[in-house]
């Protein structure tokens, strides 16, 4: 009995290097944590009710094979079949009148969809006029940044327009993901241009910019020439391919267009890695092979680390 308190006085004695210890493994345990995260920068799903229409609707526009059912379970799923730990779901409001309905849902879902990894990004609508309002009832709801697809919403990306929109987005310190280049489904005009992307950079000098798809899809070469290493961001979403065909959908032009891996890792290199953000574009590229095929696409090890994690935890800072 008398040992065992003399264990206990010794134990207490030294509980500060018990603290030091103890500090140091929670530490070690939560770096762990970081370095096993995979964070998916470009995802979509879809009520419910709304994908079985919709996603053979797009499938059959873009020739293009999807591989969930449209479903934020579907995502889930794939999610845990993949590895992928984290997603940004990015909602497109293709009217005016769709924004404040996306983005209730999305407030309404925060927690629920934060424990299953969800990172949701509102939508936002060129036409919608209380932008400035919209954005700060999104950031106080703990969402981080907003989606725009100017070819779905008919307005090229350097209107006015979208540049109060950035602008606005700024102020509150929000992120702002936008397609960019040729759309797979609407190719007769690049409503996000790289010369619309220089106005905008010129004109607003957006703080937290991202560019889908490797800075634009289908024409990477004059992203290279004119945007390289630009003070953006550029997501890695359907950009390497391969692209499946939708079975019975008409082939065009573009459903065949992807980057080569020399070229993604050229134009990487030459814009920066510290400024590549892994991303799908799920359910249009199954989480499971993109990733097998950016692990053996020639990246070291560090840039792996950045792809995949460490630069989207900056950006969103996780």
């Amino acid at each position: 009995m008398v040992e065992n308190f003399t264990f206990l006085l010794l134990f207490l004695e030294y509980c500060p290097m018990m603290d030091y210890w103890m500090g140091n493994i929670l530490s070690i345990l939560r770096n762990e944590e970081v370095n096993s995260m995979i964070i998916d920068f470009h995802t979509h799903y879809f009520p419910d009710t709304v994908a079985p229409k919709v996603l053979p609707k797009l499938a059959g526009k873009s020739c293009t094979m999807p591989f969930t059912d449209g479903t934020l379970g579907g995502l889930i799923r794939s999610m845990q079949k993949s590895g992928v730990t984290h997603s940004v779901t990015l909602p497109v409001a293709t009217t005016m009148e769709q924004t404040c309905s996306i983005n209730d849902k999305i407030i309404a879902g925060m927690e629920e969809l934060t424990q299953n990894g969800i990172i949701p990004f509102g939508g936002m609508h060129p036409d919608f006029a209380d932008y400035k309002k919209e954005l700060k009832r999104l950031k106080d709801a703990g969402v981080k940044g907003i989606k725009i697809h100017p070819a779905y919403q008919n307005v090229d990306f350097d209107d006015i327009r979208y540049k109060r929109i950035l602008s606005a987005a700024n102020e509150f310190d929000m992120i702002v993901l936008t397609h960019a280049g040729i759309d797979i489904g609407i190719y007769h005009h690049n409503f996000t241009s790289v010369r619309q992307i220089e106005n905008v950079l010129s004109d607003v000098a957006p703080l937290r910019l991202v560019l889908a798809h490797m800075g634009n899809w289908g024409l990477w070469d004059e992203f290279e020439a004119n945007l390289a290493g630009a003070p953006l961001w550029l997501d890695t979403a359907f950009s390497i391919g391969p692209i499946i065909p939708y079975p019975g959908a008409a082939p065009h032009k573009y459903s065949t267009c992807t980057l080569s891996d020399e070229d993604f890792l050229r134009i990487s290199h030459k814009h920066g890695m510290d400024k590549i953000l892994f991303a799908t574009d799920s359910p249009w590229q199954d989480q499971t092979a993109y990733l097998e095929r950016f692990k053996s696409i020639g990246l070291s090890e560090k840039e792996q680390a950045q792809l995949f994690f460490e630069n989207a935890k900056n950006l969103l800072s996780l």
